[in-house]
């Protein structure tokens, strides 16, 4: 009988002790039968890792000893899983989830079928809302590229239950293919958090690699437990990562397109809105800080043009 190719589960940990025994208990229950599961610490000052140590001996740990955001973090486990280990397939996923027990034979299925199948995902769920999407994939936009997630917030009725392709994907959880690894060396660490995976998607198109969903990979996601949903720090991120990936993927005619779209929205009415209706002082500055720090990586790296603004 066939082995069944081998995956290295990684998942980033930054202060989650309180995450750890939902995440990878599911994790180690999965039905596959050729896994291994690592966590990768960045820094922690909870005592996770000698917590994951003793309740969770089976899980593998790695301690980068600082904080590499997500991206560095999570290329310290792709590294480690498909360099050291030749593993055929990682399971980037989030700490912060419960995963189906069948969730990883199905995205190994998936991607076995076409090599040209760069990434796999399935359906995400509100943890607190156990029958209600948050995403299944994302679509295209005629804009901002990055479109909206599809099925957010509507009730699991089977309205997504075929296997298909998307434009992009969110990686609460993703399987990612070796091969497409070692053509892109992973996550961009010029984006710390936010659009890391957009980014990558991106590079993995330009290369003819393909985004698939499959309905049969289920998980439950507490969304956003490690950063906060309304953190300044991702707000930051939030103004500036989205305006980087499309200067550096599409014409200047598409950017300023996005630009001004982005200025108008995401800039200046959600810096007001935070401001005005929250009193959060900290988040309106960290939306235009980091939409000014997107512009003058622009500027720094000698990427724009006059036509990136002006038709």
């Amino acid at each position: 009988m066939k082995e069944s190719p081998s995956v290295y589960v990684i998942t980033l940990n930054w202060n989650g002790k309180e995450l750890m025994d939902d995440c990878l208990s599911s994790l180690l229950a999965m039905n596959y039968s050729n896994f291994k599961v690592v966590m990768i610490d960045n820094g922690s000052q909870d005592d996770s890792v000698s917590y994951v140590k003793n309740k969770f001996p089976e899980v593998e740990t790695l301690q980068n000893g600082a904080n590499l955001g997500y991206s560095g973090g999570f290329n310290i486990g792709l590294d480690y899983a498909f360099t050291k280990k030749e593993a055929k397939y990682v399971l980037v996923i989030n700490n912060d989830i419960k995963i189906d027990k069948s969730a990883l034979s199905a995205l190994v299925t998936v991607g076995e079928t076409d090599e040209m199948i760069g990434f796999v995902t399935g359906k995400v769920y509100y943890f607190d809302r156990p029958d209600t999407l948050q995403t299944v994939g994302k679509k295209e936009d005629p804009i901002r590229w990055n479109g909206g997630h599809i099925g957010g917030r509507e009730k699991d009725t089977g309205q997504y239950d075929a296997v298909c392709e998307r434009a992009f994907a969110d990686d609460i959880f993703t399987l990612v293919r070796r091969e497409l690894y070692l053509k892109t060396d992973g996550y961009d660490t010029t984006f710390f958090l936010q659009c890391e995976e957009y980014d990558w998607q991106a590079r993995a198109k330009n290369l003819g690699y393909k985004i698939m969903y499959t309905p049969h990979a289920k998980l439950w996601h507490k969304e956003s437990m490690t950063l906060g949903k309304t953190s300044p720090l991702k707000a930051y991120y939030d103004a500036r990562n989205p305006m980087l990936v499309i200067l550096r993927h599409k014409s200047p005619d598409f950017f300023r397109r996005y630009f001004w779209l982005h200025l108008r929205n995401d800039v200046v009415r959600s810096s007001l809105k935070v401001l005005i209706k929250n009193l959060e002082f900290e988040k309106s500055y960290n939306i235009w800080t980091g939409f000014f720090s997107g512009v003058w990586w622009g500027i720094r790296n000698k990427k724009f043009t006059l036509r990136h603004f002006i038709p």
